[in-house]
């Protein structure tokens, strides 16, 4: 049933955190002091995200939260009695280089634990990497299908939504309301190219009809691509683009007036994104993976009041990404008493996040078949700003992630865990 309704804190210099690194080595070769080192070393977490690039607003975003993670598991006594340490390495929106500073992160730093990234394409290579060194690995930011589907893996979570729930949350509701001629702004990479096809699936159900413009990342001028949005008009001008590239588009959708001839939506239109365009392009009708604002939800306001003063800005769904992800390593590690990663794995099937890390109106878990967390979406509008500087989105119906999510039974994903 649906229902109405930069980074404050830097993050630790990379220099430093080798430098200690090295100084946990030297401590583990003195035979005498090996069981004191190993007590007092701190659990190492690799968190991998593109610093550079089109995505790197969301990437901090993800940083800022997982830092304000850190802060309180430390001072509730860490895990397992050790401090945890945030080690965080720059993916550069590069498939190699995310796979380069994985095993950096594995090998080097000794990393007990991986989480990351924006981008799908380079989650989806990560995973290969924490499969293989047998690491608990959890995808905050990585939407495409396959992360949960049919490239899951044993040791592999994923706290943000898949394409196909992005494309079901909302679809129907463009149709109804705006009509079934649409005309896509996709990226050219496996988030793009996913997002589109869910987004096909559910037009192809009324009889619709599309056209497309597939940019790479990094793009500066959608003129061309606005100009044959234009001719073809449509009902919805669908935009898929994200972080810069989505603020760059908009502002042209804007400019050009566009949005004086077609209605304007798609998936996800992210805090950090509407804050970085005018009011002229805070327009349309997108998805929420969570959202600062639910009245109903005491233990939200806590975490927004935490977030806003190392961003400057209203907690967003990448903070929450951050947050959920480090939070659920260190409750999970403390229940089970364990650093192992098939351990850890095995307990996260099913697991439910407890109210103060889910943050939503409904039950927040684990699939135990793909290791998909179920939450909420909310679907509404972006508009300027109405009761106060962060009041840009207003959600006009809650999807359960049930509604959205494909049953679990067509899931492509098969798990095997190790001996």
């Amino acid at each position: 049933m649906r229902r109405s309704m930069r980074l404050g804190a830097r993050p630790l210099e990379r220099r430093t955190l080798l430098k200690g690194g090295l100084a946990w080595g030297a401590l583990e070769v003195a035979s005498p002091f090996l069981i004191r080192a190993r007590a007092e070393e701190p659990v190492k977490l690799g968190m991998v995200e593109p610093l550079t690039g089109v995505y790197a607003g969301l990437a901090e975003a993800e940083i800022s939260g997982a830092q304000l993670a850190i802060e309180e598991i430390n001072r509730g006594g860490g895990i397992l009695g050790r401090k945890v340490q945030l080690l965080v390495a720059d993916s550069s929106n590069d498939i190699a280089a995310g796979v380069a500073k994985t095993h950096q992160l594995i090998d080097h730093d000794h990393a007990d634990f991986i989480v990351g990234n924006v981008n799908s394409a380079v989650a989806l290579a990560t995973m290969r990497v924490t499969a293989e060194k047998r690491k608990l690995h959890i995808v905050t930011g990585g939407h495409t299908d396959e992360i949960t589907g049919s490239q899951c893996s044993w040791n592999v979570f994923r706290i943000c939504k898949t394409t196909t729930m992005e494309a079901n949350a909302i679809a129907d509701s463009l149709v109804e309301k705006f009509g079934k001629k649409w005309y896509f702004l996709t990226p050219d990479y496996v988030y793009g190219h996913a997002l589109q096809a869910a987004f096909e699936r559910k037009l192809r159900d009324h009889g619709g009809m599309w056209a497309e413009d597939v940019l790479p990342l990094g793009t500066v001028d959608y003129s061309r691509a606005l100009t044959n949005a234009g001719a073809y008009r449509p009902d919805v001008l669908i935009d898929l683009m994200g972080g810069e590239d989505q603020a760059n588009s908009l502002r042209q959708v804007a400019r050009f007036g566009l949005n004086q001839d077609m209605a304007v939506g798609g998936a996800l239109f992210e805090l950090e994104s509407i804050m970085a365009v005018s009011d002229a392009a805070r327009i349309g009708w997108w998805t929420m993976e969570w959202w600062w604002n639910q009245p109903d939800v005491p233990e939200v306001r806590a975490f927004d009041e935490a977030m806003r003063p190392r961003t400057g800005r209203a907690a967003s769904a990448r903070n929450w990404f951050g947050y959920a992800a480090v939070c659920t390593l260190a409750r999970i590690a403390n229940q089970e008493k364990s650093l192992d990663s098939v351990v850890l794995a095995r307990a996260l099937q099913g697991y439910t996040l407890s109210s103060d890390l889910a943050l939503g109106p409904d039950r927040a878990f684990f699939r135990d078949r793909d290791h998909q967390l179920m939450s909420t979406i909310f679907v509404g509008e972006v508009h300027p700003p109405r009761d106060g500087p962060f009041d840009v989105f207003t959600a006009r119906t809650i999807v359960k992630a049930d509604q959205a999510a494909e049953p679990v039974d067509t899931s492509a994903c098969t798990l095997a865990f190790p001996n």
